[in-house]
């Protein structure tokens, strides 16, 4: 094993084992670094990655901003080689950062595309009660009920149910647990649809939401099911987990025009990340909050 595979594998062991990143985040990581390691065998003759200088970490994300990725896309890449080269650093085998200084290329932020509350209440008026029909009006009520993200909605164990007090233990990005209520039509769904899973849960799987064949239900088929819906109800746009999640925040910061709840809800750690879900403005609603809430307001010198 050459150096550079022996560095990868040990910086990789450290994202899982002592920053405990989540598996996905880790694949991320790896695949960033294995394409700008391949990189510089096809265009740098093979160059060392302690041999890297900024120059050459500007020109591979100066070729792939020129192949249409995304801004978000080129920070997560230049993220991913900052934390290997911050890594190395750490363990003396550099003295310096080649990408610290490198930004990606902004891009203008279109507001997210959300469903009105007319259109939500058309999309999560199903009847039928068979199993799939059961299965499907309750992720669908909990997507919109919760504001969750796709894998969280997938990842939900039945012991992370909490139907007494209406709660619901959410794992997110980094692993983070946060703990939301969840709104009595979708505690509803989730219950009714309880009443059938007991039948198909042969594996006796502790996970929420499954198959007929009583395996756990795939992101991807979660997917099918959403767009199924929404042709079958009659919703004029596309619907995908993410439209539900912006849809879920919008009305709720509309209705409440509490930035700072919305933020809890969604797992940002950041409340600046909360603005791409509203169609409002953060900066003065920030501005609002930290003036008018007596522990958000900045002592002065």
């Amino acid at each position: 094993m050459n150096t550079n595979k022996i560095d990868l594998a040990a910086f990789l062991d450290y994202l899982r084992y002592e920053r405990r990143y989540s598996p996905l985040t880790c694949e991320n990581y790896q695949r960033d670094l294995d394409q700008f390691q391949l990189w510089l065998t096809e265009h740098k003759d093979s160059l060392d990655l302690n041999q890297v200088t900024e120059f050459v970490v500007r020109q591979w994300i100066t070729k792939l901003h020129r192949q249409g990725l995304k801004s978000r896309s080129l920070q997560r890449k230049l993220s991913s080689l900052r934390s290997f080269y911050r890594y190395q650093i750490k363990h003396k085998r550099l003295s310096s950062n080649p990408a610290i200084d490198i930004r990606a290329p902004k891009e203008h932020k279109p507001l997210p595309q959300t469903l009105d509350i007319e259109m939500v209440s058309q999309l999560l008026d199903i009847k039928g009660d068979d199993f799939i029909t059961a299965r499907d009006r309750a992720i669908l009520e909990l997507f919109y009920s919760s504001g969750l993200r796709l894998a969280e909605l997938a990842g939900i164990a039945v012991s992370d149910i909490n139907a007494d007090e209406a709660l619901l233990r959410v794992t997110g990005k980094g692993n983070k647990t946060r703990v939301i209520p969840v709104g009595s039509k979708a505690m509803v769904a989730i219950q009714e649809y309880l009443q059938h899973r007991s039948l198909v849960n042969r594996l006796s799987l502790d996970t929420l939401f499954l198959s007929k064949q009583g395996k756990a239900i795939s992101h991807r088929n979660i997917q099918l099911r959403i767009s199924h819906w929404q042709m079958k109800q009659g919703i004029p746009q596309s619907v995908h987990p993410h439209k539900l999640r912006h849809s879920f925040a919008s009305h709720l910061l509309q209705s409440s025009g509490d930035l700072r709840a919305v933020q809890e809800f969604l797992g940002h750690s950041d409340i600046s990340s909360t603005q791409v879900y509203t169609h409002l403005d953060y900066q003065h609603l920030a501005s609002v909050y930290d003036k008018a809430h007596p522990r958000a307001r900045k002592k002065k010198k």
